[in-house]
């Protein structure tokens, strides 16, 4: 078994409860860790026996681009689409962090983690 990790995805987009955040908008960071064999690809040296990253990050910066109203649910989609498109994801954490959250308060971020396994 082993760990891929996506770390500091970088996404521009407009979650939250509130009217104004979908609006203006915020800064969102996210990090993916995937736990799969990778064995075979340590073995193979090919892509298509591995967790690939780049997967990883266009399935964030697709799936951060539709609204929510709660990051639990961006980060839930997130989740869905690995265990769909990744076949050899046995388990996957994923961490989305508002920066900078309208909170009336200095706070640098927000941040939930949710994990799913098959």
């Amino acid at each position: 078994m082993g760990i891929i990790r996506v770390t500091n995805i970088r996404a521009y987009a407009f979650h939250g409860c509130l009217e104004e955040e979908s609006k203006i908008g915020s800064d969102y960071r996210v990090d993916v860790a995937v736990k799969a064999n990778l064995q075979t690809s340590a073995k193979s040296d090919d892509l298509q026996d591995t967790v690939d990253y780049v997967h990883i990050n266009r399935i964030v910066k697709e799936e951060m681009g539709i609204r929510s109203k709660l990051l639990e649910h961006a980060a839930k989609r997130i989740l869905n689409r690995i265990f769909d498109e990744i076949a050899i994801a046995n388990e996957a954490t994923v961490e989305v962090s508002k920066l900078n959250p309208p909170i009336g308060g200095n706070v640098q971020m927000v941040t939930i983690e949710m994990t799913s396994s098959r």
